[in-house]
């Protein structure tokens, strides 16, 4: 008998016949004793569509407004579940975010969880219901609905089963686990069976979307073991927990690769002190989320800032550098959307030198020019033009020896996620 909290995303609940599965599964693990809670997402594509539904009534609509809109598409899937499960003979009881007491900041569109107050989802337990629970939103103190960004409903799972003290969160996808690349480029790519929270939070950030970031930040600070695996078998999937001495560490645990960013660049920046801290506090406000920065050496009292983006903040960011153009006296800035940003990481890295300069000379060989390089202790990115994706994941994958001796087949949509 254990506490479980599971987690289906968009594709294992996108027609009625899948939800019905769901509910067949949770059924089961009902009925083996366990006790269940299931954080559910939208229907497929249906956030797509609402955002599209927006486009057409507002060119920017505002965010509060969004979050009012999106959050609709989880009451669908929770209703629909709960009554797919009492057809099958049990309780269930859905709640929206705001219901099961998931209080967040005052972000639209992007809020972070500040505080769960399991208590409703405890109370439902105990009187021997299936909980279902609506992923990907919350509520402000003050009752503000608010949505938790893409791929929120895997957060909202881990802080629900910390919450409740879960024994395991489950995050069910349409994929088999986190593979060491994504097999819709890389034939070759493995299942990782188990890793660790920090080589799985750099994966994540950097561009492995089959687990939110946000969400295994959430495990790792509240000690929540997280088991991503599929909604179509029953298969195990890949564990991420605390490291330990009986975990494999690997040099190189998996190359990723992201094309959800552009790079920036502010040119001919007056180069004196605090104009750095002007503009990414500037960013800072505008809620932009930087990643990779560089600087380029001073020429003539001026120099470049150079730095990448979510392609979903491109609004916000080109009107605070609009502002802070005029305000620093630069020349203009610019915005290229045709960048990917390739990683290794491998928590050997700590201990093997020399990993930097085969990941250059790996990506020369094969033709492909490196723009910037970023680096954590256990994470090497560069960000490399979009269109050579495939040619650099493929050649680091086999320099690496990541290779599996079978090829993974019929995997869609690979590392992506829900």
């Amino acid at each position: 008998m254990a506490l479980v909290v599971t987690k289906f995303g968009g594709t294992s609940v996108g027609t009625t016949e899948r939800i019905r599965a769901v509910a067949t599964r949770l059924i089961a693990r009902k009925r083996a004793g366990d006790s269940v809670v299931a954080v559910v997402s939208a229907m497929g594509h249906v956030t797509d569509e609402l955002v599209e539904l927006a486009a057409e009534v507002c060119p920017e609509p505002p965010e509060r407004e969004m979050d009012m809109l999106l959050s609709t598409g989880e009451q669908v899937s929770i209703a629909l579940l709960a009554m797919a499960i009492h057809a099958g003979g049990e309780r269930a009881i859905s709640f929206t975010g705001p219901q099961v007491g998931i209080v967040t900041d005052a972000v639209h569109s992007k809020a972070k969880i500040t505080e769960v107050r399991a208590d409703r989802v405890k109370e439902a337990l105990a009187e021997g219901y299936i909980v279902i629970v609506a992923g990907f939103q919350g509520t402000t103190p003050d009752g503000q609905i608010t949505t938790l960004g893409r791929g929120g409903s895997d957060t909202t799972a881990v802080a629900v089963a910390a919450g409740v003290g879960a024994d395991v969160c489950e995050i069910y996808t349409d994929v088999d686990g986190v593979f060491t690349a994504d097999p819709r480029i890389v034939p070759a790519a493995r299942k990782i069976d188990m890793i660790s929270y920090e080589e799985m939070l750099e994966m994540a950030a950097s561009g492995a979307g089959v687990l939110q970031m946000r969400s295994v930040e959430f495990g790792r600070n509240h000690g929540v073991v997280i088991h991503c695996r599929s909604s179509f078998t029953d298969e195990p999937g890949t564990i991420v927990k605390e490291a330990d001495e009986t975990m494999e560490q690997a040099i190189i645990s998996g190359v990723t690769h992201d094309t959800s960013e552009a790079k920036l660049t502010i040119r001919d920046v007056p180069d004196h002190p605090g104009v750095a801290a002007n503009v990414f506090g500037k960013l800072a406000e505008a809620n932009v989320n930087v990643d990779m920065i560089i600087q380029n050496v001073s020429e003539d009292g001026t120099t470049d800032i150079s730095f990448t983006a979510p392609k979903d903040d491109m609004g916000r960011a080109k009107r605070a550098l609009g502002e802070l153009v005029e305000e620093l006296g630069a020349r203009e800035f610019s915005v290229d959307d045709g960048i990917a940003k390739v990683s290794l990481v491998g928590a050997g890295m700590r201990t093997h030198p020399g990993i930097s300069a085969k990941m250059f000379s790996t990506l020369a060989d094969a033709g492909v020019n490196i723009d910037l390089i970023s680096t954590s202790p256990i994470r090497i990115s560069c960000v490399i033009r979009a269109e050579q994706v495939a040619t650099a994941v493929n050649a680091l994958h086999t320099a690496f020896g990541l290779d599996s001796d079978e090829i993974t087949a019929e995997v869609s949509p690979a590392c992506g996620g829900e």
